[in-house]
């Protein structure tokens, strides 16, 4: 090529592409390398509205969240009962009725407003997430028909608010499944403050819902404990606010009230997790309000199990293992020759669990040493909230376990029992630290096909290119090679520069099996682990020994202040583990 013959062709056999001898040359051989434009920085009255709105909608959802919480503990632990669960039950159903109302209004008027959602949070209510929301959400539906049945059977003795909460709630599961379903990921332009205050109207609705369920399970729980010779806990023998009536002398007019009771005693579990879902999701959209948002650096990513199998089986195994153990303490554990064999059996299965766990994290972390992916450094709310939720809920479980420990290191006991809930409870502690540390290390890594793209660099030597008989810097046009020697010559580059990208894959490959492996294993634990709980289990209370130390109304304080944070500590954790999975 005339003029150019100083020049020598790089990666491409037509030589269209050159640079001049002696300096390097980027390939781009995978990937594009155009990056996404900068996010937009919101202009100072903008940031100064959307502050604005977050003050006046956090007020009210304070305002309704302290005046819940003194209408939920009046009701269900006041010894006067000067305050009924009744006044509490019709709270809730106004509460329920207007932010139903509210999301309808914004499902048809809002939201179809021209320019009302110009972004979308790409990042916001993944599927995963409004799955879980759609699971515990059906749950939550079966649990409200029970509801509605068991008290139709007792309208001749109870107040039609009974019968009226579950069923405005059983409409709000269903307007707010969907409208989570849609407009999760929105944010919004128009009407802010509406939205503002309707979104921390939702929030503090669910917030009220949570807590109202916790305390009557809470109370349900505790309901066989108070019932022991103690007269300062008579308060508690009804054993629920909801559950009252059956031990009041109120009799059901229907054959299935028994079961409606046991059904929906079992679902409250399934419902608990829902209210905490829908706050998470509700959360993120009030923090998008007025959000401008440049989505191009988002990164679809799929499940793929296709490889994974020693985790999977590992922790199917921890699974079953739970469940069996879980079976046996639920029959074995009330009578009094079978409770300490039942105890050392669910602590030692605690124990080994827990050793897996801290193991599988602390590899993960390790692994992640190698890990040369970059860390997403931009302001993402559902990351930050994913954090938040994970650090604070697991500060119930260390309640539990820290009161526990200097329990029986004050009382000097050495029977099996003592050591292993000892035991038990400082791996909980090292358990959950090692765990977090994963999790969030994981959330905070750009996903592998995220990486930027591979530049392959090619150095050229001017003086090896002059002694090279085939250099285009010493043939001219008529000194060509042959098709033969052109061929051989580039088949010799694409060898080995697929030798170094099937190199380069092998050393990834590895470390992204193992980081899935553990995820998944960890994920499976930690669902037995919320199973256990949340379904009935309390060797807080079975073993006796933290109630003798503390008093029983200290100790069922701590309890159900803690446990509720544990068990949702744990299902947090199965949605972000599931989320490190994908990434890795």
């Amino acid at each position: 090529m005339e003029g150019n013959q100083s020049n020598i062709a790089a990666a491409s056999p037509n030589g269209a592409s050159s640079v001049p001898a002696g300096q390097e040359l980027p390939m781009q051989t995978l990937g594009n390398s155009s990056q996404p434009p900068a996010p937009h920085t919101p202009s100072a009255p903008l940031q100064q509205n959307r502050n604005s709105i977050r003050l006046l909608s956090g007020i009210l959802a304070v305002h309704i969240l302290l005046l819940g919480s003194a209408l939920v503990c009046g009701a269900a632990f006041s010894e006067v009962k000067v305050l009924s669960d009744e006044e509490m039950h019709i709270y809730l159903t106004v509460l329920l009725f207007l932010t139903t109302a509210w999301m309808i209004y914004y499902m048809v008027h809002t939201a179809s407003r021209t320019q009302a959602v110009l972004y979308k949070d790409s990042h916001a209510g993944p599927i995963w997430l409004r799955g879980g929301l759609v699971l515990f959400g059906v749950a939550s539906l079966i649990m409200d028909i029970f509801k509605i049945g068991y008290s139709t059977g007792l309208l001749n003795c109870e107040s039609p608010v009974k019968v009226t909460f579950p069923l405005v709630q059983l409409v709000f599961v269903v307007v707010q499944t969907y409208f989570l379903w849609v407009h999760s990921k929105d944010c919004v332009q128009k009407e802010r403050n509406i939205t503002g205050c309707g979104l921390m109207l939702t929030l503090a609705t669910n917030l009220m819902l949570w807590m109202s369920a916790v305390a009557d399970e809470s109370l349900h729980q505790t309901g066989e404990e108070a019932l022991k010779p103690n007269g300062s806990f008579s308060h508690l023998q009804d054993g629920s606010m909801f559950f009252k009536a059956g031990g009041s002398g109120c009799e059901c007019t229907h054959s299935a009230c028994g079961i409606f009771e046991k059904g929906f005693y079992y679902l409250y579990p399934f419902n608990i997790e829902y209210s905490l879902f829908a706050s998470a999701m509700t959360y993120v959209m009030w923090k998008n309000i007025g959000r401008e948002i440049d989505d191009c650096s988002h990164h679809k990513i799929s499940f793929r199990a296709k490889g994974i199998m020693f985790g999977v089986i590992a922790g199917l195994l921890v699974v079953i293992a739970g469940l069996g153990v879980f079976i046996v303490y639920e029959v074995e554990v009330t009578g009094d020759e079978s409770k300490k064999r039942v105890l050392i059996m669910y602590y030692t299965f605690s124990i080994i669990g827990l050793i897996l766990m801290s193991l599988a994290s602390l590899a993960g972390s390790i692994i992640y040493r190698f890990d040369k992916r970059t860390v997403v450094s931009t302001k993402n709310p559902t990351r930050s909230l994913d954090v938040a939720l994970l650090l604070g809920a697991a500060l119930g479980q260390f309640l539990i376990s820290y009161f526990s420990i200097v329990a029986i290191v004050a009382e000097k006991n050495t029977r099996t029992i003592s050591i292993l809930n000892l035991t038990c409870s400082c791996l909980i502690i090292l358990q959950l630290c090692l765990q977090n540390v994963f999790i969030i290390e994981g959330l905070h890594k750009q996903p592998y096909h995220a990486e930027p793209p591979v530049v392959c660099v090619v150095f050229i030597n001017e003086g090896t290119s002059r002694s090279n008989p085939y250099s285009p810097s010493l043939r001219n046009d008529n000194d060509e090679p042959s098709p033969a020697e052109n061929s051989l010559e580039l088949s010799s580059h694409s060898h080995g520069f697929r030798s170094t990208t099937h190199s380069s894959s092998s050393r990834v490959s590895w470390k992204r099996r193992a980081l899935k492996e553990i995820s998944m294993f960890l994920l499976l634990c930690n669902v037995i682990f919320w199973i256990i709980p949340a379904f009935g289990a309390r060797p807080q209370f079975d073993n006796g020994l933290e109630e003798w130390v503390y008093g029983f109304s200290m100790w069922v304080a701590i309890v159900n202040i803690g446990l509720p944070f544990g068990i949702f500590y744990r299902m947090h954790s199965v949605a972000s583990l599931f989320e490190v999975y994908l990434t890795s």
